[in-house]
């Protein structure tokens, strides 16, 4: 069918003006005849996990030629949730992940591809191009631009969750004005995506686990040249996926996303990837309830800890064997599915044959773990009849069965404002509503009160549950997702101010001690707030965006 598709291209009178397009690209007949690869590059100058891309792009290009295709290089936009945080600009991080989703489906099916090198970095760029690679399903290999090398302060390693819990540590006065600033510049020292184990990386990871991206993808340091080797065979791999006939379903299939979860429970990855694994299932036509991340958690044992769960960063995680090192150890006790299909042409199984753990104070053993179970969990319960999400390796042991009077608030700027002013008192449940798909609009990142709560010395001590998410930069007692949100009436959208909640998570359990028939009175007078915003593709957002349960996809009513 490629043959035939490139010959019609080549010869056929009905397409010369195609042609004509070409040659005034500057391409020759011979080029004309070879398969013509996109190049999908999200490089961008505002975001550091983005601005070297073009190096990658070029490799990547190279490997494409190599092999006798015709790379041809269009853009990806791509936000930085670092710089939307705490602000506005965070509703737009995940509706983002739709926009690029769809530009590409856009480019490539306007221009007749045949094959795609996709290049992203950071949180909602990878889910977004794995959504277009299942939705398109022509040959397809990711390479990311790769982790950004932890920074140091006064002999310690130093990430984006540093600074974040440094601004509560300025508040209690644990920090200089001098020391946040020394901060500010030490601990984002290079290109790359943010050091820990936060949603990019998380997802660069997974991407791996998948089967989508080579060994290495998400771990190999930004700044390594091995980061560059790695997409000059990304662009030969996906040569060699086009004459084999390979395209991204006969990847992600329900086995590949099994081993997905398992990677993620035993990495502690972001809870963002509880929904962008759903997702990039759906454009696959893959079934991924919550209930079966819960089911997978409870029987992978958590492996790794990175930063923000450890002292760990991905350099280390490199070092100690990456995600390999973890798939072979978890294969060889049964826990990931080696028959599954990668883009290296081979199974997991043959991929992962001879890995070995390289550093086992950085990836421990399945006898030997952090946990008997995953790094996240899914909470139930009258206030999440849907789901609710957490990362329980963050959680301290203390906080894991925690009950206290829930203090509530409309938006992450009314949370704020408490939390910095100090109105927060140990044992206190922070609520955080209508801040979900539909309600943020965009589910917006709490990682500021989350953070200031952190460096305040509370995380240990108070509990925040909020119908948005967190970043993977989050620690402490953060439950999220919690479905269904506020704005759709679900149950948190009827807290008040006192309401004892009880968050049990080795139960599973997250629930509004109140009496049904309280509740009951008080849907019965329960109104949304008003839309928080009303133009714009927001507003469109807003109107087609589902559950959080549901990973937040867009669905025409």
């Amino acid at each position: 069918m490629l043959e035939e598709r490139i010959r019609f291209r080549q010869t056929s009178p009905r397409r010369a003006p195609y042609r004509s397009i070409l040659y005034a690209d500057g391409l020759i007949d011979e080029e004309i005849g070879r398969p013509l690869i996109g190049i999908v590059n999200s490089q961008n100058e505002l975001v550091p996990g983005h601005i070297h891309l073009d190096t990658i792009a070029r490799a990547a290009a190279a490997g494409v030629r190599m092999e006798g295709g015709v790379p041809l290089e269009f853009p990806a936009i791509a936000i930085c949730d670092g710089m939307a945080m705490g602000h506005q600009g965070m509703r737009y991080p995940l509706a983002s992940r739709e926009l690029i989703a769809d530009s590409i489906e856009a480019m490539v099916v306007a221009h007749e591809l045949d094959g795609l090198v996709l290049i992203p970095n950071c949180d909602k760029v990878v889910p977004g191009m794995l959504m277009a690679a299942a939705r398109l399903n022509i040959p397809a290999v990711m390479v990311s631009g790769g982790p950004m090398l932890a920074g140091e302060f006064r002999g310690r390693a130093t990430d984006y969750a540093t600074i974040s819990e440094a601004v509560g540590r300025f508040q209690a006065g644990e920090l200089t004005a001098e020391e946040l600033a020394e901060l500010e510049r030490t601990c984002c020292p290079s290109c790359g995506s943010c050091s820990g184990l936060f949603t990019a990386n998380s997802m660069n990871c997974l991407t791996e686990a998948l089967g989508m991206g080579l060994p290495g993808n998400g771990t190999i340091p930004a700044v390594l040249s091995a980061r560059v080797r790695l997409a000059k065979e990304a662009g030969r791999r996906l040569m060699a996926l086009l004459k084999q006939g390979i395209s991204p379903r006969d990847i992600l299939t329900p086995a590949a996303f099994r081993n997905a979860i398992a990677v993620d429970m035993a990495i502690g990855g972001s809870t963002n990837t509880v929904l962008h694994l759903p997702a990039i299932a759906y454009e696959a036509g893959v079934d991924l309830p919550l209930s079966l991340f819960d089911e997978i958690s409870a029987r992978t044992p958590n492996l790794v800890r990175l930063s923000p769960a450890g002292p760990w960063h991905l350099e280390d995680f490199d070092r100690a064997g990456g995600v390999p090192a973890v798939m072979a150890e978890l294969a060889r006790h049964g826990l990931v599915e080696t028959e599954a299909l990668t883009v290296t042409g081979r199974t997991v199984g043959e991929n992962v044959q001879g890995v070995a753990i390289r550093r086992p104070e950085v990836i421990r053993t399945v006898e030997n773990p952090h946990a008997r179970d995953g790094g996240i969990a899914i909470l139930w319960g009258n206030l999440a009849p849907e789901g609710a999400v957490v990362k329980q390796s963050a959680v301290v042991e203390g906080m894991r069965v925690h009950e206290g009077p829930a203090r509530v608030f409309n938006s992450e700027e009314e949370a704020m404002e408490a939390i910095l002013g100090g109105r927060i008192r140990p044992g206190d449940v922070v609520v955080v509503r209508y801040e979900g798909p539909k309600g943020g609009p965009g589910m917006r990142e709490m990682l500021a009160p989350t953070s200031a709560l952190a460096g305040m010395g509370l995380d240990g001590r108070v509990a925040l549950l909020t119908d948005g998410r967190f970043s993977g930069a989050t620690r402490g007692a953060a439950v999220g997702h919690i479905s269904p949100e506020a704005m759709a009436g679900g149950p948190i959208g009827l807290v008040e101010d006192g309401d004892r909640i009880r968050i049990d998570i080795p139960a599973r359990r997250l629930d509004l001690l109140v009496s049904e028939e309280v509740l009951a009175e008080r849907r019965a007078r329960w109104r949304p707030i008003p839309p928080k915003v009303t133009t714009g593709y927001l507003a469109r957002y807003a109107a087609l965006v589902t559950s959080a349960a549901q990973g937040a996809v867009l669905r025409v009513p």
